[in-house]
């Protein structure tokens, strides 16, 4: 068992309360991870204190050089790779797969981040006045407050602290506190990358009182958010009286569509995946199926066969499908929308229960659950359930199908499978979403190209590719006149000597 400290101005310290927290595996709660210091409001303030130090000298730090410390400390990972995926699956209890793909999503972020030293593009454009230059540069903003769930517990920091310090910020990352261990190995591999003092900071904590003091901190000008819409709201409505830029990834409910000249087997697959990867505990997880009439049947009928077969147990066997829930909380807010959805009339064809036995009894482990004659109100269509719960719907047309799909207040990620080139056009024209797969499921963001949704998914940033560094960076305009006399913009014209 180890013991993790705060990481301030390059020094590993404890708490000013002198308290701590455990972090423990959700596939066997008697296995204590890792000790976590339980931070204050004085423990943010002297991160914050240290960014803000570390600032001057960061943001002048040529942004290739920058890059080079991010190759750096992003080899590290690719060399500790299999022992940080281990590490993980203890302590956020995804299978092996998954956690070896959570490392590699860093990995891939570090090294895109790399080549982005040497671009960080701006645009340059020509002024309606001669002999005057009009320009645009990317400027960094300042002090970066990250705040991360615990479902990707390397990846989603790396999608914040890797591009804030590549654009010349320095963070303060305030990681979940169920998942606090995988982003102190993130930190340490920054830190063995001789990233500067200051430049990167970690305090674990509560979001009640790390969190907050952080977003009311007047010195932190940005806040980076990956959690629900509640608390995205909570964060807009607080940071938005400070004046902060924000960027909020939110939550989603994602549906698969399946039309009659689908591959059928490569849909199940898709569905499998995406509905019941990470216990269904992402927020691109595929947790509407939407099944056109004619193939709904016959559909059903392999996917339940499928589901029967899939193994439930230790995420760090290698022949596990799927893990635990992350702890009795989730698994009793999974429960309670089961019971919702019996309630309110769709009818439950398997799962619904949490599993019970030897193997399951200390952890927090869950069927993977099937309804079916789901209709549009329910809550279990509406609402992010975040477990393995998959609702189905039987449509008569590719266009109800899109009415369904757009039907939540939600619009992430969204699927079609078909062999139809218009169909699949057209639903990638219609459909509300920030993504759109088509003949894949709902789950598999890229790192180079934008993530993010519409509608109460997010406020409109991206993270990921280039697109993350709008949220990062600050547009300056610079106009340079060389006529050698006064020139009114909007007032004077150009005239032919």
């Amino acid at each position: 068992m180890d013991v993790y400290k705060n990481y301030i101005n390059g020094e590993w310290v404890e708490s000013s309360s002198g308290e701590t927290f455990e972090n423990r595996n959700p596939a066997n709660w008697d296995e204590v991870v890792g000790v976590f210091q339980k931070s204050t409001r004085e423990d943010v303030e002297k991160a914050v204190e240290a960014a803000k130090k570390a600032y001057p000298h960061w943001r002048k730090v040529p942004a290739p050089k920058r890059g080079e410390i991010i190759r750096r400390a992003t080899e590290i990972l690719l060399e500790r790779k299999e022992e940080l995926a281990r590490l993980m699956t203890r302590e956020m209890g995804k299978i092996l797969p998954e956690t070896r793909g959570d490392v590699q999503e860093a990995i891939d972020t570090g090294f895109y981040a790399f080549g982005e030293g040497r671009r960080l593009f701006s645009m340059n454009t020509p002024s309606e006045l001669p002999n005057k230059y009009a320009l645009t540069f990317r400027r960094p903003i300042g002090v970066v407050g990250a705040i991360t769930p615990w479902n990707f517990p390397m990846a989603i920091p790396s999608w914040k602290v890797i591009p804030a310090i590549l654009a010349g910020n320095t963070v303060v990352i305030k990681p979940a506190s169920d998942t606090p261990a995988s982003a102190a190995e993130l930190v340490k591999a920054f830190e063995e990358a001789g990233l500067p003092p200051g430049v990167l900071n970690y305090v674990t904590g509560s979001g009640s009182v790390v969190g907050e003091a952080l977003l009311e901190h007047p010195d932190v000008r940005v806040i980076s958010f990956t959690g629900s819409s509640e608390v995205g709201a909570r964060i807009a409505e607080v940071a938005g009286r400070h004046l902060k830029k924000v960027s909020l990834e939110l939550g989603g409910k994602n549906p698969m569509i399946v039309m009659p000249s689908a591959d059928l087997e490569l849909a199940l697959d898709g569905v499998v995946w995406g509905a019941y990867g990470t216990t269904g505990q992402r927020c691109t997880a595929t947790s509407r199926l939407i099944l056109h009439e004619d193939i709904y049947d016959e559909f059903i009928e392999m996917l339940v066969e499928r589901v029967k077969q899939m193994k439930i147990g230790n995420p760090l066997d290698e022949s596990t499908d799927m893990g635990p829930l992350i702890n009795e909380k989730q698994r009793e807010t999974v429960h309670r929308y089961v019971e919702i959805g019996k309630q309110e009339g769709a009818k439950l064809i398997y799962g619904g229960e949490p599993l019970k036995g030897d193997e399951y009894d200390k952890g927090w482990f869950y069927m993977p659950t099937i309804f079916v004659d789901v209709e549009p109100h329910m809550t279990i269509a509406q609402e992010e359930i975040f477990g393995p719960v998959l609702s189905v719907f039987k449509v008569k047309s590719l266009e109800e199908a899109i009415e369904i799909a757009n039907g939540v207040k939600y619009g992430l990620s969204s699927s079609i499978y078909t062999r139809n080139l218009l169909e699949a056009m057209y639903a990638i024209e219609e459909i509300e979403a920030g993504i759109t797969y088509v003949n894949a499921p709902t789950i598999g963001a890229e790192t180079h190209l934008p993530f993010g949704g519409v509608k109460a998914t997010g406020n409109g940033h991206r993270e990921g590719g280039w697109t993350v560094y709008e949220i990062f960076t600050e547009w300056k305009a610079v106009y340079i006149d060389f006529s050698g006399r006064l020139q009114r913009a909007q007032i004077d014209t150009w005239e032919e000597e």
